[in-house]
């Protein structure tokens, strides 16, 4: 009776201490540490390519003869960007500078000339490239960036006199002439080294008043030049996309 009193108790001493065992580790699961999202930061500079389209509203100026004319030119650009940014807190504070070559043209019927003279006289304009330097300031989403742009920019176009078609004078802004522009847009990022962006802009580009000089290239005209003081203001409107590739403080390149 003893015997089995005493190998009831041991039982019961070795089913608590078990119990207890599994209790404890049920009570104590081992530690997982939470799983960190790195903040994505905009500060870093980058390069990239851009293409949209562009759109031209054209204005002919004279003193002698007034306003020759409104017409408005669309076609398409594409080139290049580079720029920095420095990113404090949720603001994005940066400096761009682009070149875009373009392919826009015009025709207007000056009808001061034609009521003049007889013929068809048209004034021509082609848009050849348009580029600028802005500062930049966006407020960032962690990787999206929603941003306004501001500052200088410069045009080249050239503009041609045709009489029935045929160019007969011709002047080209070959040192291209100043102007302002603004813009706003939105930017994504892709990865650390790669992001994405719409964005629109406005060019303002006033009167030229310089002496401009003129070449004849009508037939018999043996390529005369004369000076003449003509004028000419644009408007531009211009929407691109484009890709930038970032590098910057503790990012690899092409890839996290």
């Amino acid at each position: 009776m003893k015997k089995l009193l005493l190998a009831a108790t041991a039982f019961t001493v070795i089913a608590g201490s078990a119990m207890a065992a599994d209790l404890s580790v049920r009570r104590a699961p081992a530690y997982v540490a939470p799983v960190v999202v790195p903040i994505y930061s905009w500060t870093g500079c980058y390069v990239g390519g851009n293409g949209g389209g562009i759109w031209v509203k054209d204005e002919w100026n004279d003193p002698f003869f007034g306003t020759f004319g409104n017409s408005t030119a669309s076609g398409g650009l594409g080139g290049l960007q580079v720029g920095c940014n420095y990113q404090v807190g949720a603001w994005v504070f940066g400096i761009q500078g682009d070149y875009d070559w373009a392919s826009a043209t015009t025709d207007n019927t000056n009808v001061i000339f034609t009521n003049r003279f007889g013929p068809t006289f048209t004034d021509h304009t082609e848009v050849k490239s348009i580029a600028s330097v802005t500062g930049r300031i966006g407020y960032a989403w962690d990787r999206f960036l929603l941003y306004g742009k501001g500052g200088g920019a410069w045009l080249r176009t050239d503009h041609t006199l045709r009489v029935n078609g045929i160019d007969v004078v011709t002047t080209s802004d070959d040192d291209s002439r100043g102007g302002w522009t603004v813009g706003v847009g939105g930017e994504y990022a892709f990865a650390n080294w790669l992001t994405g962006f719409v964005e629109w802009d406005y060019y303002n580009f006033d009167n030229n008043n310089n002496s401009t000089a003129l070449i004849c290239t009508a037939p018999r005209c043996d390529g005369a030049v004369f000076v003449a003081n003509p004028n000419f203001r644009e408007t531009v409107n211009v929407v691109k996309v484009g890709l930038n590739l970032k590098w910057g403080p503790g990012f690899l390149p092409f890839g996290y």
